[in-house]
């Protein structure tokens, strides 16, 4: 097999949640060795984020959580998805003995991320100066929800704060309601974790002409800002304020989710050209409505959505989806089926493309990740493992890569600091 891209790379993972571990998990597709730090007093969210736990039970930390039941903290699906292919060791950053174990790490390491809260690494001594200091050509990677400068830099956020301060959030809802709607994914995290992963390898291209190491500040509500140039520009250029549309759009028509034959099932549709309009119309058999005066062009269109989309509605419901779908595209109109999960999973397409990977996982056995959405021809990433153990990997790091002997090894985990 070709050599993986990032092979011979080491990445420290400081990540928790959604962000930086997806950010570094494409470094690990990519063959980077990517070593996440967490410890029992600081798991993971991804590994307690969805964890059921009995009436009666008394859980205030991870560490009592992982007394009462450790496999709950192995089986969470979005760990895994997060995580999959790395290293994870346990330690205690706030012990200096434990601070001093990670210094050395970071010393043999290419590239340093985490989303902590600005300052949280530099009063352990893990900061980027002092990274720096002892590694020059390290590259620091910290991705936070408001960047580490400015007034709003401790600002506390969530998925949720992200697009709302990001002004996505402004943009999601119908059109005729006045509340607006958050999304219900952290839309933000992803962006900020592709932005991530973009920028942290253009810093190890210039390090490697360069010989020079860096800081990288990214703000997770800044990276979501910067997908809003059209409605941005409206208002710079036209004084005017984007407002939701719902499934609408400014210049086609038909465009949207129709409904079809069967419980919830929907085709998207979007109409831009007149010759895709008129192909629409042969499509759908040229009924009679199609040629009436409000339908005429895509100004009166626009003026009659709703009625419009009715008489859509009232074609796609006697077909499925896929249906629907290979009618118009044949005619040459932009049309596709609306897939839900299990929908995704079972589609011929994404069957032959490998966009799913059958992983097994030590705690929960056989269980499907999603696959690498990029083709390289000569470098293809490979998704190597599920989501690691909590410490799985403590001895091969300490006693392996950093010498530390099986005497004090022992000492060190009787004493929590690698814990």
């Amino acid at each position: 097999m070709a050599q993986l891209p990032l092979e011979g790379y080491r990445v420290i993972d400081f990540g928790s949640a959604w962000a930086v571990p997806q950010m570094t998990h494409i470094a690990a597709d990519l063959g980077a060795e990517v070593i996440k730090v967490e410890s029992h007093m600081r798991v993971d969210y991804g590994r307690v984020a969805k964890v059921a736990v009995p009436k009666g039970v008394s859980v205030k930390t991870p560490a009592d959580l992982a007394a009462f039941d450790p496999d709950q903290l192995e089986t969470s699906p979005v760990f895994h998805i997060m995580n999959r292919s790395k290293r994870a060791i346990t330690v205690d950053f706030t012990k200096p003995r434990g601070a001093e174990l990670l210094r050395a790490l970071c010393r043999k390491s290419d590239i340093v991320a985490d989303n902590f809260t600005p300052g949280v690494l530099d009063k352990y001594g893990l900061g980027y100066e002092t990274l720096k200091a002892i590694k020059p050509d390290v590259i620091v990677v910290s991705l936070c929800f408001a960047g580490h400068t400015g007034p709003l830099k401790n600002t506390r956020g969530y998925a949720p704060i992200i697009t709302a301060l990001g002004g996505t959030d402004s943009l999601v809802g119908y059109h005729d309601e006045l509340t607006p709607c958050a999304m219900r994914f952290a839309y933000g995290d992803h962006v900020s974790a592709t932005y991530g992963a973009f920028i942290m390898l253009a810093a190890l291209v210039y390090r490697n002409r360069t010989g020079k190491g860096q800081y990288i500040d990214i703000s997770e509500w800044e990276a979501t800002t910067s997908l809003l140039g059209e409605p941005l520009m409206d208002y710079i250029m036209n004084s005017q304020i984007q407002r939701p549309r719902g499934n609408r759009d400014p210049i086609m028509a038909p465009h949207g989710f129709y409904p079809c034959k069967g419980d919830y099932q929907w085709v998207s549709i979007a109409v831009k050209t007149e010759e895709e309009w008129r192909n629409f119309c042969k499509a759908v058999g040229n009924p009679p409505w199609t040629k009436e005066e409000r339908f005429k062009d895509k100004y009166n269109r626009l003026r009659n959505l709703e009625a419009l989309d009715k008489l859509v509605g009232q074609w796609t419901v006697n077909y499925t989806p896929y249906e629907a779908t290979e009618i118009l595209q044949k005619a040459g109109v932009a049309a596709a089926p609306f897939l839900i999960s299990k929908d995704q999973y079972h589609d011929p397409h994404f069957k032959e493309r490998g966009i799913f990977v059958d992983v097994t996982h030590p705690k929960s056995g056989p269980e499907v990740l999603y696959g690498i959405p990029w083709k390289l021809s000569d470098t293809p990433g490979k998704v190597r493992s599920s989501g690691p153990l909590l410490g799985q990997d403590n001895e091969y790091v300490f006693k392996g890569l950093l010498s530390v002997s099986d005497e004090e090894y022992d000492k060190l985990v009787e004493e929590k600091v690698i814990f």
